[in-house]
């Protein structure tokens, strides 16, 4: 997949992943990699800025499997620029569709 398409929506897949519970980064990973092929590496630098932008705050929690994991908590803020996210997403991905359509169409 195109890597711009990839950068331009993982912080909106992060974003709706913590507007219904908290989650640990290798775990917010994982369930992008079931939809998207993502590398690890992509998301932590993500996380540390939205966490430095006040959009999560974070905590740790005991694992039964290992260290203690840090799991990221969508803030009030980081739920509203979640939301206005997704309706920028539905948006700009109609418009999208629409041409795609258009241009399909035509051939």
């Amino acid at each position: 997949m195109n890597v711009q398409f990839k950068k331009g929506v993982l912080e909106l897949c992060v974003l709706v992943l913590l507007d219904k519970k908290d989650r640990y980064g290798y775990e917010l990973v994982q369930k992008i990699s079931d939809q998207i092929e993502i590398s690890e590496g992509s998301v932590y630098p993500l996380l540390r800025r939205l966490t430095k932008e006040e959009y999560f705050t974070t905590y740790l929690q005991e694992s039964s499997e290992g260290p203690s994991r840090k799991y990221y908590k969508l803030t009030e803020k980081g739920r509203r620029y979640s939301h206005h996210l997704v309706d920028e997403w539905k948006e700009f991905s109609e418009g999208v569709n629409k041409l795609i359509k258009e241009g399909i169409s035509h051939e």
